[in-house]
């Protein structure tokens, strides 16, 4: 094969088209790509078109639609009288649930971020001095001491 130029001056080559003539000389004859167009060519083949589905796949799950009737503003104070309620319920049987030490102090520092009551800072603490990881009991007694911190803020009233 020779892959000489034909024409011995060297020219730059300066766009795709001239590239595409000078590599057709150096290149095996390779076929022509097919294009098909809107209109009908006697002379090129065309591909026939492709089928359309006639019906789309169905999910087998569709969500029900929301109630017309239910509000979010009913929901959200549902839900906390709910939550209130629970907490209240919680309150007195915290300390019949046999929970680990870690648990137990997780559970008391929700009631009390939950409820502000001051007097579950006790069992808390207690809980929290269970806890056989020290850089987990480091990271509880910090929580209390915020939490005295936060209650003792919020009972102080401003003097006006």
């Amino acid at each position: 094969m020779d892959i000489t130029p034909q024409d011995e001056q060297q020219q730059p080559i300066s766009d795709d088209q001239e590239l595409a003539k000078a590599l057709a000389g150096v290149l095996p004859d390779v076929p022509e790509p097919i294009v098909t167009s809107t209109a009908p060519d006697p002379v090129s083949p065309t591909l026939p078109p492709l089928e359309q589905p006639t019906e789309l796949p169905q999910p087998s799950f569709v969500p029900p639609a929301p109630d017309p009737s239910f509000s979010a503003s009913s929901n959200s104070s549902d839900l906390e009288g709910i939550k209130k309620t629970a907490l209240g319920e919680l309150r007195p049987l915290i300390d019949k649930v046999d929970l680990p030490a870690e648990e137990k102090f997780d559970t008391y520092l929700m009631l009390i971020r939950s409820t502000d009551d001051s007097s579950l800072i006790g069992p808390a603490h207690a809980a929290a001095q269970g806890i056989s990881d020290e850089t987990r009991r480091a990271e509880a007694l910090l929580d209390i001491i915020k939490e005295i911190d936060y209650l003792s803020r919020n009972n102080q009233a401003p003097t006006v």
